[in-house]
């Protein structure tokens, strides 16, 4: 406590002095805008929340850690931490919480709320009041038909916060997407190839491997989700599958938004579904898409630590985290839940190695950017395949689904586990992070059944791909009494190294516990034998898979 009041009373002293203030950058950049008009500044009563990230402590030991969770031999193999853990020797430390806090009450804000593992504090304020506290200025423009509002300005604070504030949320309301891509029922194509979670598991050979009811599973859904449980009560009728335990959480305020309903019915009704049962499906429900409220969104998840499995089926091209700060406070909520043995899956995209700049889903062209969350190294990025089966389900092949997303992020490093298994980028070696790690059907003409607002539907896209994916890492966790914490290292622990397994032998080939997709693109990579940038190590063939995951 000394401590806090100490570095309180340092802060005020530094801002009460008639010295102008010495400003210091957060991670938050100015924004720039593509194919958008300026309308004008933001009225300045406009009332806004803002939240403040803040730097971790240790945040090299928690990386190494998360590491020897992985590894054989480690006194810390299969040993996972607790949020209090997180508090006690990896959080901000009191006296950083104390002077953000003491800072935004000086400079006018109030409603002043610090998340439970420190991270992030939220305060309420007026744009004017916004701007002034953080030296930048909103903006308004008109974009695709929509009026938004950035920070036209990096947000700063004063010197006395530098290494404590690591960026400021807020100060856009620009949102994700979904990528769900709709199958045409016009083609007859659309309804000879659709499955549901019996022909999954058959596919995904899960069928010889324990359900998940000893494992529980998060959605991070936003708007009005009251239509999400009747669905899924809907669709468990109709396939036959029991009904899972719902809990919705609310995280921020509530809102009437519905139009993400097809989304959550289908993160919902595929994650739970290819697990066979859970534990408990959680329904995390935050009040849009937009950084801020994503960010308290997953958050609410590590901080909780109710569900060892999480799915967000949306995102967002990955320069426009790194500049508005999102990426730098997300990859810290992202550690924490990894050492605290919980994983996190996200779609990759449905552009292709591109990001959509108006381009619709379905379509691999845009800018070439990779998307985010996926590209964090605590999260597993999703792609998608073709996945065709016999009439009994029985899997046949799988080739790359030309729109799945996949490629090379510009912003986030390569993880450890990537480090022998990413083959070169036209003979340069690749240093940033790949995606995907692992990829399932989302091809909507080989689409799943869904039910929406009580009616069936065809969804495909990685929509589909990552709550699959998420589904499957359940029946394996059950399978080992939830020891495997977070997932990638053990997923690509034992693959082979880049190139290693020769040439091509058909359309895919089996590859430590995958089903190694050889034949396909999406735009600028081309599948190939082992790890590549279109499927990255496969699709799970959970059977096989099974019995390697402890070595």
């Amino acid at each position: 406590m000394a401590g806090a009041a100490t570095a309180s009373f340092c802060l005020a002293s530094t801002l009460s002095s008639n010295a102008l203030p010495v400003w210091t950058n957060t991670h938050t950049q100015a924004i720039p805008l593509v194919k958008a008009k300026l309308l004008g500044a933001l009225d300045p009563a406009t009332p806004l929340r803002v939240t403040v990230a803040l730097q971790m402590q240790n945040t090299q030991a928690l990386q190494s850690l998360v590491q020897q969770q992985a590894t054989p031999g480690s006194p810390n193999f299969n040993k996972y931490i607790t949020p209090a853990q997180f508090n006690a020797g990896y959080a901000p430390s009191a006296s950083s919480v104390s002077a953000v806090s003491s800072y935004l009450a000086g400079a006018g804000l109030g409603n002043i709320s610090v998340a439970p593992n420190g991270l992030f504090i939220t305060a309420t304020g007026t744009a004017a009041q916004i701007e002034a506290a953080f030296n930048t200025s909103l903006s308004r423009f008109s974009q695709k038909g929509k009026e938004v509002f950035v920070n036209t300005a990096p947000a700063q604070v004063p010197q006395a916060l530098n290494g404590i504030v690591l960026s400021v949320l807020g100060l856009n309301n620009v949102t994700a997407t979904s990528p769900i891509t709709e199958c045409d029922v016009s083609k007859p194509r659309c309804l000879r190839f659709t499955y549901n979670p019996q022909t999954y598991w058959r596919a995904y050979d899960a069928i010889h491997v324990t359900k998940a009811s000893k494992t529980s599973i998060a959605i991070m859904a936003e708007g009005d989700v009251s239509q999400v449980t009747p669905d899924l009560r809907t669709f468990e009728a109709a396939m036959g599958l029991p009904q899972v335990p719902v809990t919705v959480v609310p995280v921020g305020l509530a809102s009437t938004d519905t139009a993400g309903d097809d989304e959550w019915d289908l993160d919902t009704q595929y994650t739970s579904g290819m697990a066979g049962t859970v534990k408990n499906l959680y329904i995390y429900d935050t009040t849009s898409l937009t950084d801020q409220d994503t960010t308290l969104e997953f958050n609410r998840w590590a901080t909780d630590d109710l569900a060892q499995v999480g799915n967000a089926s949306f995102g967002i091209c990955e320069f426009f985290p790194y500049l508005d700060g999102s990426m730098a406070a997300d990859d810290q909520v992202f550690l924490e839940a990894a050492a605290q043995g919980q994983t996190m899956f996200s779609s990759t995209g449905d552009t292709g190695s591109f990001c959509s700049v108006g381009t619709p889903n379905g379509v691999p062209a845009g800018a070439p950017f990779v998307g985010y969350p996926a590209t964090s190294p605590y999260v597993i990025g999703v792609g998608g395949t073709t996945l065709l089966t016999n009439k009994n389900g029985g899997y046949t092949s799988e080739v790359a689904w030309y729109a799945g997303g996949g490629g090379i992020s510009q912003f986030e490093y390569s993880p450890y586990w990537q480090s022998t298994i990413v083959p070169t980028n036209n003979g340069l070696p690749v240093t940033f992070r790949a995606i995907p790690d692992i990829s399932m059907d989302a091809d909507p003409n080989t689409g799943a059944v869904v039910y929406v607002n009580g009616q069936s539907e065809i969804i495909g896209g990685t929509s589909l791909s990552s709550p699959l994916a998420a589904g499957a890492w359940a029946r394996l966790q059950s399978s080992y009494g939830n020891v495997l914490g977070f997932a990638a290292p053990r997923l690509y622990a034992g693959y082979p190294a880049a190139g290693s397994t020769g040439g091509p032998t058909g359309v895919t080939q089996k590859v430590d516990g995958f089903n190694d997709i050889l034949v396909g693109t999406d735009g600028l990579y081309t599948a190939l034998p082992d790890f590549d940038f279109t499927t990255g190590l496969g699709s799970l063939d959970l059977g096989q898979k099974q019995p390697l995951l402890p070595h």
